[in-house]
């Protein structure tokens, strides 16, 4: 049965599901509450590993509390770290997938959130890590306090990025009010 309203991660999780198996290394760059963590976690199953950061402890805490409710903790590990780092605990031509959620902790501090700069060095170096065939998904939530700025720079760094080696697709839900959230893409070619 069709949901009523189809939403940004939704769809993301939809378009990832095509491209993750079991046994593949993904990332969550971004992990919250650990929603794309777990949800990576059901892909790659106990052959896999899911690897997610964080710069808060509220959302390390959350997202380990999460995997250890769902039996995902012997497959995701949760790091108290810039997802700019993520190239610390990959290595290049590994990773399956790589989940950004740009913006705040739902349900926290909304003065705490990602920042242009760490979110495009961070996207650099997923690029680095993503195999052949892997994706990037990058939800971006803006509409708060730099979140306009950081739009912009992350969909301006997208423009740039080679044909010849990635693809990358953008879309927006042009009918909803209020800065719906717009979603993209990067997939490494084959």
């Amino acid at each position: 049965m069709m949901e009523k309203s189809l939403g940004a991660v939704k769809i993301s999780h939809e378009v990832i599901k095509r491209f993750v198996k079991e046994g593949d290394i993904c990332i969550d760059a971004t992990a919250g509450r650990g929603n794309d963590t777990a949800f990576l976690c059901s892909l790659v199953k106990e052959t896999g590993k899911v690897l997610a950061f964080d710069i808060q402890k509220e959302a390390v805490k959350s997202t380990k509390e999460r995997l250890e409710n769902e039996g995902y903790s012997q497959i995701g590990e949760v790091f108290c770290e810039s997802h700019e780092n993520m190239d610390k605990y990959a290595g290049e031509n590994t990773v399956s997938c790589i989940t950004f959620n740009l913006g705040w902790l739902p349900g926290g501090d909304h003065s705490i959130c990602t920042r242009a700069e760490s979110t495009i060095s961070a996207i650099e170096k997923g690029l680095k890590l993503l195999k052949s065939g892997g994706i990037i998904s990058i939800c971006i939530y803006y509409g708060k306090d730099n979140g306009f700025s950081e739009k912009d720079a992350v969909i301006g760094y997208l423009k740039t990025i080679d044909f010849r080696q990635y693809s990358v697709f953008l879309g927006d839900f042009i009918n909803r009010p209020n800065n719906p959230p717009i979603v993209a893409f990067v997939v490494k070619n084959m």
